[in-house]
């Protein structure tokens, strides 16, 4: 969203894609990262930027709706009780409805359609990502395994691939040692 929003912002105030030298540009990774992971000089810096580069404030609204959509995911951490979950999810639908910016009613709108799973998902602490990443390797080993005459050395291909021996452990090391 915020994306989508810095690139209507540039198109409509110089007429083309960004580029490099353009200050909304090179502020589009400090724009995503957390508010807990700028410094208070990146963070003046990058509102310096952006006071001077869009006067509606459209990139300011963006970036306070992802902060303020993260604080909702965030009440998984500080307990992920049910009314902090309503008085995030209602703090993140207050200031959507009062910005005029078209992306942020978007996500809104996404957020209210999927606003009971997502209540669920805080509030249990489950998700889908084992079934996603099973998808991905089934969905991996049918591109490789084209040329299969045979479906069961397929399915027995899927299903050794799926277990978890089969799987590289992410290593610890995070750096090459010396022998």
């Amino acid at each position: 969203m915020i994306d989508d929003v810095r690139r209507r912002t540039t198109q409509a105030l110089r007429g083309r894609r960004g580029r490099a030298c353009d200050p909304e540009w090179t502020s589009r990774r400090r724009l995503l990262r957390g508010v807990e992971r700028l410094t208070t000089e990146q963070r003046t810096k990058m509102f310096v930027k952006l006071d001077t580069f869009d006067p509606d404030g459209d990139l300011v609204a963006a970036w306070i709706t992802k902060e303020l959509l993260r604080h909702v995911m965030a009440c998984k951490y500080r307990g992920g009780l049910s009314y902090q979950i309503r008085a995030a999810l209602e703090e993140f639908y207050t200031f959507a409805a009062a910005c005029k910016v078209p992306e942020i009613h978007t996500l809104a709108t996404t957020v209210d359609t999927w606003q009971q799973p997502i209540i669920a998902a805080i509030d249990t602490g489950l998700s889908n990502a084992r079934s996603e990443g099973y998808n991905r390797i089934v969905k991996h080993i049918g591109r490789i395994a084209f040329g299969f005459r045979n479906t069961d050395n397929q399915r027995r291909r899927i299903r050794w691939a799926c277990t978890r021996r089969t799987r590289p452990v992410p290593s610890r090391i995070t750096a090459l040692r010396p022998c």
